[in-house]
């Protein structure tokens, strides 16, 4: 059998180079197509950036405008804030003046103030010969105010007075009447207060603290007495002590004033002592609160009550004394 012989094969034939040219061709045709829309995507490309860059500068535009904005108002309101501190200033410059205006005025009120407890000091301790020279005017005023007599230097009075029965009953008018002359000889102090002789205070709110002395705080007080009727045990003892434990003090000078007319228990002498004790003097050897009391004759009348009496106007004539005070009895009650 005979061998056929084999045919040779060519690389490079026909078909290849149709493929080979086809391939080549695709390749141009994809550049020549992407050179024709080159310039037309680099154009839209621009106009983009331009209208982006244009919004840009507009927003620039606007935040400067607005920046200026601001920066106006705030140079506004820092020249509002200079104008206030400077009318604060000056506000603060009168106000200091009107302080040393009324420091001033405060020292001349407090110097004359000293004065005029000088000129009464110096009244309350005349000399021996010129009590003689006055003695027909003391007469007078003793007749015309049966508290005559009384020191009036203190800055603050303090009554304690009696709200029992008996004297309710029988001596109320002229209780008010000698609180009302009392009031008039002390016609400018600092400071009043009014307790029963169990310590019980006129007005509530005023517990433990100074009531303001004015014209119409002096008429409330009045008016207040009229009806002032709180429980009693017709001991002036209590009273005495609690005004003083509350009100005691190194730089006041105090006068406290007893209505009463009855001391029925207890011992005269724990009294002087229990008083004696809440009562220190001061620098010059004097005691600070001043005691004066008033005797309402009241039991006189009511059979075997006589030594209440006598026993009351022994506790107040010790006190009176011990303490640079008066005691004043009266003889009647009308």
């Amino acid at each position: 059998m005979r061998r056929k012989k084999s045919r040779s094969v060519e690389i490079f034939n026909l078909s290849f180079l149709d493929v080979v040219s086809c391939g080549f061709g695709a390749l141009i045709l994809l550049l020549v197509i992407s050179k024709i829309s080159e310039p037309q995507v680099a154009a839209t490309m621009a106009s983009d950036q331009r209208a982006e860059l244009a919004a840009l500068e507009l927003q620039l535009t606007a935040v400067r405008e607005e920046a200026k904005q601001v920066q106006k108002q705030l140079f506004q309101q820092q020249e509002q804030l200079e104008k206030s501190e400077l009318q604060l200033a000056g506000n603060v410059a009168d106000l200091d003046r009107i302080q040393e205006t009324l420091v001033d005025r405060r020292k001349s009120s407090q110097a004359l103030t000293i004065v005029e407890q000088k000129l009464q000091t110096a009244r309350q301790t005349l000399t021996e010969e010129m009590q003689r020279l006055q003695e027909q005017q003391q007469i007078r005023t003793v007749a015309e105010h049966p508290v005559g007599g009384v020191p009036v230097d203190s800055e603050y009075i303090i009554f304690v007075i009696d709200t029992s029965g008996s004297m309710q009953k029988f001596a109320w008018p002229m209780v008010r009447k000698k609180m009302t002359e009392i009031l008039d000889i002390h016609p400018r102090v600092k400071g009043l207060q009014v307790m029963n002789d169990m310590g019980d205070y006129m007005f509530s709110q005023y517990r433990g603290r100074w009531i303001a002395d004015s014209p119409a705080r002096r008429k409330a007080v009045l008016r207040r007495l009229a009806s002032w009727a709180p429980f009693s045990n017709s001991s002036p003892v209590e009273g005495i002590t609690s005004a003083i434990k509350r009100f005691y003090s190194k730089d006041k000078k105090i006068s406290l004033y007893v209505f009463g007319d009855d001391f029925s228990r207890g011992s005269i002498q724990t009294v002087v002592n229990t008083v004696a004790h809440l009562n220190r003097r001061d620098m010059s050897g004097n005691k600070r609160v001043r005691i004066h009391a008033i005797g309402f004759p009241v039991l006189f009348t009511q059979s075997g009550a006589e030594n209440n009496v006598i026993r009351f106007s022994a506790l107040m004539r010790r006190l009176a004394e011990d303490n640079n005070g008066s005691f004043v009895g009266l003889t009647e009650l009308h």
